[in-house]
């Protein structure tokens, strides 16, 4: 069976959007569930890094897994722990329970992200594919916009469990679509053996090449920016500002603006270079995080101060992230999907991490937010200074094409 091209694209955006909807359809009904549990307002943010550990640990797995197997079994599996982990968390008895059912979920969740990709992988190249990733990913991106109205309008007609219900209801269609429209996509002929043996070459080939471990790590901990953000916009926008259900919306601004970045990067990176793109937003982003956490330090902050803040850093993160992951890939040839596994693994628990230690450091006041920001900013530019032999700006293998 052939699918339309236009419904493989959304088969595979919506699988893909199942995980940003589950960070993000949370962060509204913080409040509720710290509420509900009675924990401090920080606590409630390891619903996020109890997420994220689960997603970012199990890329390493089902890569392999459905290399052996093909793509749909193990989709499916993914996928039903995903609906039931969801299920359990809306009758957790204890905060601690809906923390385990949360990483379980991320667990399946990351089926959802590496086996789409490989469809696409399966079933397209060249500039086909990159046309199709291009239009997935449009589609992905919008998904962080709305997932919080979702979840605020839905905390607002009924109890926060009703969230967990939702992701749910909405992966159960997305599994009955894809497994009544998506055929198996990997050959017979192309299916490997299951092994241990390639994920550790792959973490070895990163660890070895000083040009991929340091893009790797520095991007773990720029990417611990964005997860800080994640952990925080609610408290910020919602609590200290006092904008309550209205807080989806500013959030929905600087995730507007970080997607318009991204496609920006998309038309002129061929042009400018990866590093001279990455390498100046990265700059920008410390300078202004700096500049931004004195001021925050000293003075008081109205919204639209920290508005402004918020819409001039967001969109450097589109001209950073897939840049660095483009450069940190170069080096490793044949081995790409192994060592992307690798990566996504080694930046998404370690951004985790490091956005959930900002995170805990909320005082109340917007300052551990763009403080943390700097101080992630500046270890990143650390860490491609080593990658780069003290070297900014230019290299011999990142000319602009013509």
């Amino acid at each position: 069976m052939r699918v339309p091209r236009v419904e493989f694209i959304a088969i595979v955006a919506g699988l893909m959007a199942l995980n940003a909807l589950a960070i993000d359809i949370l962060l509204p009904a913080f409040p509720n569930i710290a509420s509900a549990y009675s924990i401090d307002g920080n606590s409630v943010q390891y619903l996020l890094l109890s997420y994220v550990l689960g997603f970012g640990s199990a890329q390493l797995f089902f890569g392999p897994i459905s290399d052996r197997f093909g793509r749909r079994i193990p989709l499916f599996i993914g996928l039903a722990i995903y609906i039931a982990c969801a299920i359990a968390g809306s009758f957790a008895p204890t905060f601690e329970l809906v923390l385990v059912f949360r990483f379980v979920q991320g667990l399946g969740a990351a089926a959802t992200r590496v086996i789409a990709l490989a469809m696409v992988r399966d079933t397209h190249s060249g500039r086909t594919m990159a046309s199709t990733m291009s239009l997935v990913m449009m589609v992905f991106m919008v998904v962080p916009i709305i997932a919080p109205f979702v979840g605020q309008g839905i905390i607002m007609i009924g109890p926060w469990q009703h969230i967990f219900w939702f992701m749910a209801l909405l992966a159960v269609a997305m599994t009955v679509w894809t497994a009544m429209r998506m055929p198996e996509t990997l050959n017979p002929e192309n299916r490997r053996e299951l092994a241990v043996g390639p994920v550790l070459r792959g973490f070895q080939l990163v660890v070895s090449n000083r040009i991929s471990l340091f893009y790797t790590v520095g991007t773990a901990f720029f990417f611990g920016s964005l997860f800080a953000f994640l952990n925080l916009a609610q408290p910020i926008l919602g609590e200290v500002y006092g904008l309550h259900a209205y807080f989806p919306l500013a959030m929905a601004v600087g995730a507007a603006f970080m997607s318009a970045a991204s496609f920006l990067n998309a038309r002129i990176v061929q042009r400018i270079g990866m590093r001279r793109l990455s390498h100046g937003a990265l700059i920008a982003h410390l300078v202004l995080s700096t500049i931004a956490s004195l001021w925050f330090f000293t003075h008081d902050v109205p919204l639209w101060l920290f508005m402004t803040v918020l819409i001039v850093i967001m969109p450097l993160f589109g001209l950073i992230g897939a840049n660095f992951n483009s450069i940190a890939m170069e080096p490793l040839g044949k081995v790409a999907g192994t060592a992307s596994s690798v990566l996504g693994f080694t930046q998404t628990v370690g951004g985790g991490l490091a956005g959930a230690a900002i995170g805990q450091a909320f005082d109340g006041t917007a300052l551990p937010l763009i403080a943390g920001s700097a101080l992630m900013s500046f270890i990143t530019l650390l860490l491609v200074l080593v990658a780069e032999k003290g070297k900014l700006f230019s290299n011999p293998g990142d000319a602009p094409s013509h």
